[in-house]
Parts: structure tokens; sequence; C-alpha cells
């Protein structure tokens, strides 16, 4: 009897989600091997970074050189590569996951506004 009267309060659990539509996980994926990717590319670079300043501005001039060899250049531009798919799949995700969410009506019933 006591279950039934407080039945309301019981909170949502991780379970009763639609897991077909969970972006965040997808997202947090993707922040990760672009960090990885990006970090194995800048992180084992020989180049260099030049900038000069003149008047007039249209003289003024920003030169980067990066150059990176090796193992982590093919396996950071794979991990760059897949993050930034990762991110557009979590994208659509979030948009399909907002357009097709379905409406909750238990609140528009019980709502004494109408």
């Amino acid at each position: 009897m006591l279950n039934d009267r407080y039945r309301w309060r019981k909170l949502p659990t991780g379970r009763e989600r639609d897991p077909s539509m969970n972006s965040e996980r997808t997202l947090i994926v993707a922040i990760v091997f672009l960090a990885i990717g990006l970090g194995m590319i800048f992180g084992y670079t020989h180049g260099s970074v030049n900038f000069s300043a003149a008047y007039p501005v249209s003289g003024a001039s920003l030169q980067v050189a990066i150059n990176t060899t090796g193992m982590p250049a093919m396996a950071g531009f794979a991990a760059t590569l897949l993050g930034a798919v990762l991110l557009a799949a979590a994208l659509v995700q979030a948009i399909l996951g907002q357009v097709l969410m379905p409406e909750d009506t238990s609140r528009r019933e019980s709502s004494p506004i109408p």
C-alpha cells in the first residue's frame, strides 16, 4: 500500500532511457579521439612558427610549418579523422534525439493551468 502511494516519486534510472539516441557517450569518445590525434600530431612536430608585423598591415604575415613523421603522423591523422567522424555522428544523434523525442503527456494532463 505504501509503495503505491509514493510510486510517483520514483526517479527514472539509466536503464529506462532509450539507448538508441545516446549522444553523450559518442561525444565523449569523439573528444578523446580528437585529443589523442591532435596531441600525437603536435607532440611529435618538428617545425617552426614565424610572425612578422609590418606597416602597412597588408605586409604582416604568419607562417606555420608543421612536420610530423613516422607512426605519430599516421596514427594521429587516423585518430583525428575518427574523432571528427564521431563528432559529426554525435551531432546527428543529438538532433534526432531532440526531434524524435516522445512528448511527456503525464505533466500536461496533471497541470492545473489549461
